[in-house]
C-alpha cells in the first residue's frame, strides 16, 4: 500500500477514535452498537477501534457488579456484547485556570469530568500577568499533588481571561481598565511551562460551558450564557459546542450593543451602550444617592431583598434594557434558553423577570419563547475555571493521541 494511503487510513482511524471517545464521553456507558450507530460507523469498525483503546487503558468495559456501581441496570448488559464501554476516568487529567482582576482560581478533574481538587487565591489589581502566571502554575501543581497525578497525567490545559483573544494572533485585547494580560500570548506564555496543549478563551464564554456542562444548561443543546457583571460579556453553545467569537475572537460583546442610540458615548466609541445601563457599576451609580457613593454588592443585595423601592425600580430598568436587546439577539439566533449570570443575576427574579416580560413583548413569536433562568454554578473565577476544564475534554485537538501518551502509570477504574 502507498505511504499516502496508509497515511489516509491513519487519518481515518484517528478521527474515528476521537469521535467515539466523545461519544462516550458525552453519553456515558454505552453498548458497542449503540456506539456505532451515534458515531455512525460499522460495528467491524468500533470493534477494531475499541480494542486499541481498552487496551491503551483510554476506554473500559463495564459488566456485572459494576455496571451496577455505574448506575447501569445490570438486566441490560449483554454478554454477548461484553457489557458496556465507557471512557476510563483515570486515563488522563484536565486543568482550567481562570484569571479574573482579583481571583486566579484552578480546577482539575479527570476525564469523566469529575474534581479531582479546586482552589483559588487573591490577587491585586495592579498584579502583573507574570505574576498570575506563577500563582496559576504553582496551583495547578499543587492541585496535581493532592490528586496523587502529575504533569504528565495532563492532557490539556485551557485558560481563562477577561477581553477578547484575537484568534489570528492570539494576544488578548483591551477590555477593563488594568486587565493584566492585555497585549499577551497567554498560550504562547503558558505554553513555556507546560508539555501539552494550552487553550485560552474569554473568560464569561468558560463561564457558559460551565453553566452548559453542569449548571442551569445541562439539558440544553442552544444556550446563550449573558454575564451582568463588572462588563458585560455572553457565551454561545449552538448544538453543545461553544462559539469562539467569530473571525477574529471578538464576537459576543453583548454589553457594547446599544441600548439607546441617543445616550452617552461609551469608551468602545458607540453610544449608549448595554454596559452602561446594566452592568453592576452601572446598577450601583444609579442608586449612589440612595445606597451611598461607596455601596457595593453587598449593598444593592440588602437593599434588593428589602424590596427598596428605588433599587427595585433601577433593577426593573436594566432588565428591561437587557431585555430589549436579548430579543434582537433571540430574533437572530433563538436560542433554545438564556442562562443569566453574574453579579446582578444575584437580585433574581427583580432583574430576570423584567428581561423575561421584555423579551416576551419584542421578541418574533417564533423567538419570543427562549427560556431565561438565573446560573446555578458559583460566580467568577471558579465557574470559569470548571468550564475551562471542560472545554480540555470538548476540545483538545487529538484527545486520543495525547491520552495514549499519558505514562501507563495509573490504574484502569472499574467505574
Amino acid at each position: 500500500m502507498a505511504a499516502k494511503d496508509r497515511g489516509s487510513l491513519q487519518a481515518l482511524r484517528r478521527t474515528n477514535s476521537e469521535r467515539m471517545l466523545a461519544a462516550l464521553m458525552e453519553h456515558g456507558a454505552l453498548h458497542r452498537a449503540e456506539l456505532a450507530r451515534i458515531c455512525g460507523l460499522s460495528r467491524t469498525t468500533v470493534s477494531t477501534i475499541v480494542a486499541d483503546l481498552v487496551s491503551g487503558g483510554v476506554v473500559i468495559e463495564v459488566v456485572g457488579d459494576q455496571a451496577a456501581q455505574a448506575g447501569i441496570d445490570a438486566s441490560e448488559v449483554d454478554g454477548r456484547a461484553r457489557g458496556f464501554l465507557r471512557a476510563n476516568p483515570a486515563a488522563g487529567a484536565a486543568a482550567g485556570l481562570d484569571f479574573t482582576l482579583e481571583r486566579v482560581w484552578c480546577h482539575l478533574t479527570d476525564l469523566s469530568g469529575r474534581t479531582l481538587a479546586s482552589e483559588g487565591v487573591t490577587a491585586t489589581h495592579d498584579t502583573p500577568w507574570q505574576e498570575r502566571l506563577t500563582a496559576g502554575l504553582e496551583l495547578l501543581d499543587g492541585l496535581l499533588d493532592r490528586a496523587g497525578r502529575t504533569r504528565d497525567d495532563l492532557v490539556g490545559v485551557a485558560i481563562g481571561v477577561p477581553g477578547p483573544i484575537d484568534l489570528r494572533t492570539g494576544v488578548v485585547g483591551p477590555s477593563l481598565p488594568g486587565q493584566a494580560w492585555a497585549g499577551v500570548n497567554v498560550a504562547a506564555e503558558f505554553g513555556r511551562h507546560l508539555a501539552v496543549p494550552v487553550l485560552v478563551e474569554n473568560n464569561t464564554r468558560l463561564e457558559a460551558v460551565a453553566e452548559f456542562t453542569w449548571g442551569a444548561g445541562r439539558d440544553g443543546r442552544d444556550v446563550l450564557y449573558l454575564g451582568l457583571s463588572t462588563g458585560i460579556g455572553s457565551g454561545l453553545l449552538v448544538d453543545g459546542n461553544l462559539h469562539h467569537g467569530g473571525a477574529r475572537g471578538g464576537g459576543g460583546e453583548i454589553g457594547h450593543l446599544s441600548a439607546d442610540s441617543t445616550g452617552a458615548v461609551c469608551p468602545c466609541g458607540n453610544r449608549g451602550c448595554l454596559v452602561q445601563y446594566a452592568s453592576l457599576p452601572a446598577v450601583l451609580r444609579a442608586l449612589a444617592p440612595v445606597l451611598g457613593e461607596d455601596a457595593g454588592l453587598d449593598e444593592l443585595l440588602a437593599a434588593a431583598a428589602e424590596g427598596q423601592p428605588d433599587t427595585v425600580r433601577v433593577l426593573r430598568e436594566a432588565g428591561e434594557l437587557t431585555g430589549r436587546v436579548l430579543a434582537n439577539i433571540c430574533n437572530l439566533l433563538n436560542p433554545a434558553r438564556i442562562i443569566v449570570g453574574g453579579e446582578l443575576a444575584r437580585t433574581g427574579e427583580l432583574i430576570l423577570e423584567p428581561i423575561r416580560a421584555t423579551l416576551r413583548r419584542s421578541a418574533m413569536a417564533l423567538t419570543r419563547d427562549a427560556d431565561v433562568v438565573a446560573a446555578e454554578l458559583d460566580l467568577g473565577a471558579r465557574a470559569g475555571a470548571s468550564g475551562a476544564a471542560a472545554l480540555v475534554l470538548r476540545q483538545t485537538d487529538q484527545l486520543v493521541t495525547a491520552l495514549l501518551s499519558v505514562p501507563d502509570q495509573r490504574p484502569n477504574e472499574a467505574v
